[in-house]
């Protein structure tokens, strides 16, 4: 027998309530599959199984909320079987004969007045007898229905999810931030000449170089690519970019891009539009908010010049990119214009400390000099 139950979506995440059941009992689970929606204080998540199974039984109902940690349902593993049904009456037993229900006349007369069903009163008389004054307690008016409750503000749910998050994160981590110049001229030239060669909807963008350089650095780095948990660093089985997203109604989340080391620029340009649009549209999966190893926070043209980001507990790094402008650079003993982008790390110094911490930016910014290397 395996319990299933609602996982841990985050560290702002401490209950959610049940949408709907994608599975029913009986249903064979595979790994991977979506077997339930719940609503979060960010938003209706696809919760996926780990475990193969048949449904035994749901334990949770729909609208119910709950903390997590909470048995949903139970799966039956191979060759396993439910509790023994009881067995079902012989076919040619007749259906036992219903007694006529007793009612005295003025109870009968008077359900008649006030159009009350009598087979839904219950009788309190001798033997079960539906009485006048019975009759009186099914006719008399109910009380007016309790007013829904008021819709949830899930701006404001979400703003304090963070929140308490961020409080968290700041009085347990102990921060430690550097940064880095990088210039961006190769990289921005190289990405210029391999979109000329490119249809339309194959096009990268600068992030998509960046996610990548950041991955390729933390294979060199593994310590910034974990979680703190129970006093030790855990580091994290593959390289998943939690990428922050603005929301259009505020907040923000950071979903993953699953196994971001392995994967070329095309590809994951196309897993980057997809996140974006499905977590700004609500439909996101279990494993793209519980599995992210760092965030990366990338402010854009609308951004500052620098972000100095709060690190997402259990993970224990945030990268974070500036805007990219120019600047004056010396290069070769002269000064010339050059876009630029400030990275910046946030780290925990229970893992890693600044000089390990200054070496992957060095690594990042070096790997942002060879773009068409990160093309592989």
């Amino acid at each position: 027998m395996i319990e299933f139950k609602l996982p841990s979506l985050g560290a702002d995440m401490d209950e959610g309530t049940l949408l709907e059941w994608k599975v029913g009992s009986g249903d064979t689970v595979k790994k991977g599959q979506v077997v339930a929606v719940v609503d979060t204080a960010k938003a209706a998540v696809d919760v996926e199984c780990w475990q193969e199974g048949v449904v035994g039984e749901l334990l949770a109902e729909i609208g119910q909320k709950m903390p997590v940690g909470t048995v949903m349902a139970i799966l039956l593993e191979p060759g396993e079987k439910a509790g023994a049904k009881p067995a079902a009456a012989p076919a040619t037993m007749p259906p036992p004969t219903m007694a006529r229900r007793m009612v005295s006349p003025a109870a009968r007369k008077h359900a008649q007045e006030k159009g009350v069903d009598l087979d839904k009163v219950t009788g309190t008389g001798p033997h079960g007898a539906v009485t006048l004054e019975d009759v009186e307690k099914a006719a008399a008016p109910r009380a007016p229905a309790v007013s829904p409750p008021a819709p949830i503000d899930r701006a404001a749910e979400m703003r304090k999810a963070i929140a308490a998050a961020m409080a968290r994160s700041k009085r347990e981590i102990p921060h430690y931030y550097v940064a880095e110049d990088i210039p961006l001229a190769k990289a921005l030239a190289w990405l210029q000449a391999e979109n000329a060669q490119r249809p339309m909807a194959e096009r990268l963008l600068p992030a998509v170089l960046l996610l990548k350089a950041v991955a390729i650095a933390l294979k060199r780095f593994p310590e910034l690519n974990g979680f703190f948990r129970d006093g030790a660093f855990v580091p994290a089985g593959g390289i998943n970019l939690g990428v922050a997203i603005s929301l259009r109604q505020g907040g923000l989340i950071a979903p993953a891009l699953l196994n971001a080391e392995a994967k070329p620029l095309t590809q994951l340009m196309q897993e980057l539009t997809d996140l974006v649009q499905r977590t700004r549209a609500g439909s996101l999966r279990s494993s793209e908010l519980a599995d992210a190893s760092i965030t990366v926070t990338n402010l854009g043209d609308q951004g500052t010049q620098a972000v100095f980001g709060v690190i997402y507990p259990p993970q224990v790094a945030l990268v974070g990119f500036g805007r990219v402008a120019e600047r004056p650079w010396v290069e070769d003993g002269g000064i010339r214009p050059v876009p630029v982008v400030t990275a910046s790390l946030s780290a925990d110094h229970r893992v890693s400390d600044g000089h390990r911490g200054a070496l992957f930016l060095r690594e990042l910014a070096d790997l942002l000099q060879r773009p068409e290397e990160l093309n592989q």
